[in-house]
């Protein structure tokens, strides 16, 4: 009978702890966007960081701001040559030596993105210019050989440049964590901040002038949960039952966060200092 009983509680408990795993498993992030916002208590701290459990495909901005921006009177055609990460730190593990870079080493193509999210500048290609020039050089080769007349339209060339990069990168922000244990029956979370600082700068072309700088900040958030159980059987044998899932948010997530949010604040300066125009319709 005590080996039935035995049998039914571990049967109970394995079952338990597969639902748990396939439940994380199979869970679907409900967010599409970024939440904003201060990590101001636990709550929060754990609601935000289970936004992020789940898989998405980015097919959107990650923020509200860069989606409702006003359509420019005339659009300002911007280059990109460098923007990249600036802070030169790698990877923590504890006693071990990581080369490995702590943030991605191709900001350029969250800050392209969040430019054509945008839908108020127009992009040209600058960081693979060389290819772009050889790809027309090779166009134009082939015509003057088979005698055809090179009908290749000209390179747009940019008024503005957008400079910077990711300048500042730092961990364990702020910790914390609670938990609580009642009759062998114990719960714990635990959450990490980090943050990700982000510069850039509006030059213009003509001048050299920088006519704007932006700085932001985002937070990342690591969260991690805990379950444990033990209790002592008639026999005095110990039954222990341990569960426990942690959840980061992807530090590209934050980056392109970061950097939407100074496109959408590049727009709105832009705009207050004459630089551009919204469009007011006809």
């Amino acid at each position: 009978m005590r080996l039935l009983v035995k049998q039914l509680l571990l049967l109970s408990l394995l079952g338990t702890l597969v639902s748990s795993c396939a439940t994380h498993s199979g869970y679907i992030s409900p967010c599409t966007t970024n939440p904003d916002g201060d990590y101001k208590d636990l709550t929060t701290i754990i609601r935000k960081a289970e936004c992020f459990s789940g898989n998405a495909i980015l097919e959107k901005p990650v923020t509200a701001g860069i989606q409702n921006l006003p359509l420019p009177a005339r659009t300002p055609v911007v280059a990109i040559y460098k923007f990249e990460d600036l802070t030169g730190q790698r990877k923590s593990r504890d006693g071990i030596a990581d080369f490995s870079s702590a943030m991605t080493q191709a900001p350029e193509a969250y800050l392209i993105r969040a430019l054509k999210s945008s839908g108020f500048f127009k992009v040209v290609e600058r960081k693979g210019l060389d290819h772009l020039t050889k790809e027309r050089q090779l166009i134009r080769s082939t015509r003057e050989r088979f005698d055809e007349k090179d009908k290749q339209l000209p390179l747009l060339y940019a008024g503005i440049i957008i400079e910077g990069g990711i300048v500042d990168y730092n961990t364990n922000v702020l910790t914390g964590g609670a938990g609580a244990r009642y009759l062998g029956i114990g719960t714990s979370k635990q959450y990490r901040e980090d943050t990700v600082v982000v510069s850039m700068r509006l030059v213009s072309v003509s001048t050299g002038e920088i006519l704007l700088d932006i700085l932001t900040s985002k937070a990342i958030l690591s969260v991690g949960v805990s379950n444990d159980f033990f209790r002592f059987s008639t026999d005095n044998d110990l039954i222990e039952f341990e569960s426990g899932n942690s959840m980061n948010e992807p530090k590209f997530i934050a980056l392109q966060a970061a950097i939407e949010t100074s496109v959408t604040e590049l727009v709105k300066r832009g705009q207050e200092k004459g630089y551009w125009k919204y469009y007011l319709g006809d």
